[in-house]
């Protein structure tokens, strides 16, 4: 698995902003993928020091397409990326906050 493959996307909303002032950066990870893996995987594309990494998993909502039978969302892995105070920030999120 490449780190492309185990940070799928960066994750927008006004929280993740909140916490990127403070260098701690959230993203939707692979589900099979440990702390460890998601630490190089970060470090490797954005080129920083990462001092902490926080997985959760997001379950499921139950969906409703029209009158139909309701179908699930799928379930996804988050994880916060906590960077250490000496590491230049990650330019992506910049433009966002």
């Amino acid at each position: 698995m490449t780190a492309y493959d185990i940070v799928i996307r960066p994750i927008i909303t006004e929280r993740a902003m909140a916490g990127a002032a403070g260098k701690k950066y959230v993203f939707e990870v692979a589900k099979g993928a440990g702390k460890v893996e998601i630490k190089k995987a970060v470090e490797e594309i954005f080129g920083v020091k990462v001092a902490a990494v926080n997985t959760l998993t997001v379950p499921g909502k139950e969906k409703r397409m029209g009158a139909g039978r309701p179908g699930m969302t799928k379930a996804w892995k988050k994880a916060y990326v906590q960077l250490t105070p000496d590491s230049k920030t990650i330019e992506f999120f910049e433009g966002m906050v």
